[in-house]
Formats: C-alpha cells, sequence, structure tokens
C-alpha cells in the first residue's frame, strides 16, 4: 500500500510539472520542436514529455525546458493538512488514509493553472 501511495504522488506531481510547461509553452507561442531546439534535444523528446501518459522525464529535462520558456523548477512545503495526511503516515512506516489521498489527487488533477501572460 506504501508503495502504491509513493506511485501514485510521484505520478501525480510529474504530471503537475509538465502540464505547467505545457501551459507555458503554449502562452509563449511555441512549438514542441521550437522548444526541442532550444534544449538540443530531438522534437521526439518533447512531443512525448507533452503528449505521452506514464512520462518519467528526469529532473535534468524539467529544469531545461523550464530553462528555455524562462522559468525554473522549485520545491515549496505542502501544507499542513496534506502533511497530515501524506508525509506522517509515509515517515512513520504506514499508509496514508487511502480516502484522504484519493481526494487530494483527484483535486491536484482538476487544479488547473491560470494562463500565463507573456
Amino acid at each position: 500500500m506504501r508503495e502504491y501511495v509513493i506511485e501514485t504522488v510521484r505520478i501525480a506531481t510529474i504530471d503537475a510539472v509538465v502540464n505547467a510547461l505545457d501551459d507555458a509553452r503554449e502562452a509563449a507561442g511555441l512549438s514542441k520542436a521550437g522548444l526541442a531546439r532550444a534544449i538540443s534535444a530531438e522534437p521526439a523528446v518533447v512531443r512525448r514529455l507533452f503528449s505521452a501518459s506514464g512520462v518519467n522525464p528526469t529532473l535534468g529535462t524539467l529544469a531545461e525546458v523550464a530553462a528555455a520558456l524562462g522559468m525554473r523548477v522549485t520545491l515549496e512545503p505542502l501544507p499542513t493538512p496534506e502533511r497530515k495526511t501524506l508525509t506522517e503516515p509515509l515517515l512513520e512506516g504506514r499508509a496514508a488514509d487511502t480516502k484522504q489521498l484519493a481526494k487530494h489527487l483527484s483535486q491536484l488533477r482538476r487544479a488547473r493553472r491560470p494562463a500565463l501572460v507573456s
């Protein structure tokens, strides 16, 4: 169960970062091929990043894409309720409350970043 929780959070986090980068790319009017050129990558790499499900990019790739879009990848602390629901159980060696986790992840998936202004 702990492995499920960890994997679910990992996927939701990567999805949120990739979606925010794709929103920034679109707001900048930059094609996927143009972004690939900017980071000296094959166009297929960027296409997969933004269109494949279950994508697992490296932090280095995300940082390069973010830099090309005038952004950076940063960490932020989880709000206290999320730490109680997610972090504390993991640190204590037990699984998080699956109902609370499902609710939280559903909210993450629905949350859309506001449109970026160029």
